[in-house]
């Protein structure tokens, strides 16, 4: 089993940057990427960005792809969010969460981009930018 945990989430102000941080324990060694997906009130839990360690891509949402990045430490296994230039719509529970299969069958794209193909899952973290 693998258990995730996320920090860093909170309150800021339109056009101010939050960084979260989601670290990995437990049966690490499997993990080949990890990504962070956000669910806002009423709507669908939606990807934003996801890393693959054995490739060593990173893969960004549209809507946050000049204002996101995504980075972490393989060993540690344990990533980091930096969100710069927040605005209202970023406003979203985020949750952190890590893959550990590929294969040809399965390959890291787009199953890193999918929130059905992940393996485990943090309990979330609460980003909420005011106008």
């Amino acid at each position: 089993q693998v258990q995730l945990v996320e920090s860093g989430g909170g309150l800021v102000q339109t056009g101010g940057s939050l960084r979260l941080s989601c670290a990995a324990s437990g049966h690490t060694l499997n993990i080949y990427g990890m990504g962070w997906f956000r669910q806002a009130p009423g709507k669908e839990r939606e990807f934003v960005v996801a890393i693959s360690w054995s490739s060593g891509k990173q893969y960004y949402a549209e809507s946050v792809k000049g204002r996101f990045t995504i980075s972490g430490d393989n060993d540690k296994k344990t990533v980091f969010l930096q969100m710069n230039s927040l605005s209202p719509e970023d406003t979203a529970v985020y949750y952190c969460a890590a893959d550990t299969i590929t294969s040809p069958e399965k390959p890291e794209f787009p199953a890193l981009v999918r929130d059905g193909d992940y393996d485990y899952w943090g309990q979330g973290t609460q980003v909420t930018v005011s106008s």
